[in-house]
């Protein structure tokens, strides 16, 4: 099964320059995996706008076919971070995939600058993994192990000079990469995202009942301070299957309802 984080086509990643607190297994680059891929709107779905009434800004809300979460535009952007526990997929039969993850661009662009982790359904056998990729290139996966119930930790930060810091830590665990790529992108958006990933088309979602993103931020302020959209997941019929819930400062849920 060859997949990705959003569109496909994507050659294999470069060489990442990883450093490791506990030193893990070196990165390699994943050929035969998902892929992470830009947001896919649901059919008929625009663009949100956001509308005020007095009481405050309310988020604007859209649907994608392979996106759950929060989503900023309209500016230029330089990091996003957020912490969250691994969920737990149940697992029973066929094939299943899910990705919990932050980055920079994806949500009106052509490119992801993105880190997370993954968990996965074959028949009744769950698996879990951590990655980075920078769209169009292939995912890069850690060598390190993530249990469901590890405490995570993800940042994607813009450097300068085309550099792009991609952090991912369990501190469960104890171990951490922060690793540098360069690329020319245009950071017009930032997200905490679950996703169901890519190959030839968007695979079905894993059960991951619910996951709950804790201190979210952008450009260093709480997500909710920056005006976001929310993303709720469809079928391209519009069937739901992940909704996202309400945002408190750096903290929402998202929760598994459909395949």
């Amino acid at each position: 099964m060859s997949f990705k984080r959003s569109p496909l086509r994507a050659g294999i990643a470069a060489a990442a320059l990883v450093l490791p607190v506990l030193a893990p297994v070196a990165a390699t680059a994943t050929t035969t995996s998902a892929v992470f891929t830009p947001m896919q709107r649901t059919a008929g779905s625009a663009t949100p706008f956001f509308i005020s009434h007095g009481g405050g800004l309310r988020h604007a809300a859209t649907t994608s076919t392979n996106w759950a979460g929060y989503a900023v535009s309209g500016s230029t952007y330089t990091s996003v971070t957020t912490t969250f526990k691994q969920p737990k997929v149940t697992c029973s039969s066929g094939a299943q995939y899910s990705s919990f993850w932050v980055g920079l661009d994806g949500y009106s662009s052509s490119s992801v600058e993105q880190t997370g982790t993954e968990a996965d359904c074959s028949g009744s056998s769950a698996s879990y993994s951590a990655w980075y990729e920078m769209y169009p290139a292939s995912p890069v996966t850690y060598g390190n192990s993530v249990s469901a119930g590890d405490t995570i930790v993800e940042k994607v930060i813009y450097e300068g000079s085309n550099s792009y810091e991609l952090y991912l830590a369990d501190t469960t665990k104890g171990w951490s990469h922060t690793t540098t790529k360069t690329g020319s992108h245009s950071r017009s958006s930032a997200e905490v995202i679950a996703e169901a990933p890519y190959s030839g088309g968007v695979l079905p979602l894993a059960d991951f009942g619910t996951v709950t993103f804790n201190s979210s931020t952008v450009d260093g302020s709480s997500l909710s301070s920056v005006s976001p959209t929310s993303i709720n997941m469809t079928t391209s019929s519009g069937t739901v299957k992940a909704s996202t819930g309400s945002l408190s400062g750096g903290t929402f849920s998202i929760t598994w309802k459909h395949r």
